[in-house]
C-alpha cells in the first residue's frame, strides 16, 4: 500500500509517485518487471547495482506501492502491483519520442536558416 495519505490532494500523491520514479535504476527495475516476476538475483545482474543499493531502490518502489515481493525459501521475487505501471512506462516512452522529434525538427529548422 502506498505511503500517501488518503486525505491529501491527488496532485500531491502524483508528485510522490513521480518522485519515486526519479532514479534511473528504479525505472530500469520497473521495465524489467514488465516482462514478469523477477528474482532479486536477476534484477541485480540486469541493473548492475550492489545488493544494498538495489535493496534501497526496491524499498522505494515498494513503499510507493509500485512493486510487491514474495519470499520463497531464501529467494525473493518482485512483481509489478498493477499492469498499468507498464502502460505508464510505455506512455512515458511515447512522450519522450515526441519530444525528441520536436527537438530534431527545431534543429533542422535552425540548420536550414543558418545555411541560407
Amino acid at each position: 500500500m502506498p505511503t500517501t495519505s488518503l486525505t491529501q490532494p491527488l496532485y500531491v500523491a502524483k508528485a510522490e509517485l513521480f518522485k519515486s520514479l526519479g532514479h534511473p535504476a528504479r525505472i530500469r527495475i520497473l521495465e524489467l518487471l514488465t516482462d514478469g516476476d523477477q528474482p532479486v538475483a536477476v534484477l541485480q545482474e540486469e541493473v548492475g547495482l550492489e545488493s544494498s543499493a538495489l535493496s534501497q531502490q526496491l524499498a522505494v518502489l515498494k513503499r510507493t506501492g509500485l512493486v510487491a515481493s514474495q519470499r520463497t525459501g531464501n529467494a525473493v521475487t518482485y512483481r509489478l502491483t498493477d499492469p498499468s505501471v507498464a502502460v505508464f512506462l510505455t506512455a512515458a516512452r511515447a512522450v519522450l519520442g515526441a519530444t525528441l522529434d520536436r527537438t530534431r525538427e527545431a534543429l533542422a529548422h535552425l540548420e536550414s536558416v543558418r545555411s541560407s
